[in-house]
């Protein structure tokens, strides 16, 4: 055996001795997903909160950033750019709910735009096999984002929420299963 080998065995075997943990973590995330299934609006509020202070720090970045750069003209444009971000990040936490709304709008366009895309990826490549698959997901992820922009503004209230705990028991249930896998 081989050096890398071992090493590759060595970090397989301390990953399957870790299998409690994967489940343990599996449960937790599923009993999340539930609470946020629970309330969705609270769920959306709290997805909305993380997105405001991940742009108030993206923001305090690059401001910090617009120091180290050497032109004025530049200098200002990253500042710009900062000073944006920060704000949004702010305007997210003065009102989580109109912020949900601009949100779930740009999720909406986002899927229609990416669904298109990939339907379009799969049909320029339609003698590959496979492809009809690319397509299918391309329309549902289509079909999903209009469906959004149909009920939007009423739905901004709890379709990020929606998207938060199915995203939560999805990641819960296949922690279960790797750990439960790990274990045999």
């Amino acid at each position: 055996m081989t050096l890398e080998n071992n090493s590759i065995r060595s970090i397989t075997d301390e990953v399957r001795s870790k299998w409690g943990w994967f489940v343990a973590l599996g449960v937790l995330l599923l009993i999340l997903g539930g609470v946020a299934f629970g309330n969705l609006f609270i769920a959306t509020v709290a997805t909305v909160y993380v997105v405001g202070w991940l742009m108030l720090l993206s923001g305090v970045v690059e401001i910090i950033h617009a120091f180290g750069v050497q032109t004025w003209g530049r200098f200002f444009l990253w500042l710009a750019s900062g000073l944006l971000y920060a704000l949004a990040g702010i305007f997210a936490f003065y009102n989580p709910v109109l912020a949900s709304t601009v949100l779930t709008f740009l999720l909406a366009v986002s899927l229609v735009a990416s669904g298109a895309l990939r339907a379009w990826v799969g049909f320029d490549n339609w003698e590959q096999k496979g492809s009809g698959w690319i397509v299918t997901a391309g329309v549902i992820t289509v079909l999903a984002g209009i469906v959004i922009a149909i009920g939007w503004p009423v739905n901004s209230l709890w379709v990020i929420g929606l998207f938060l705990a199915v995203d939560l028991i999805f990641q819960g249930w296949s922690f279960i299963a790797f750990g439960l896998a790990l274990k045999k």
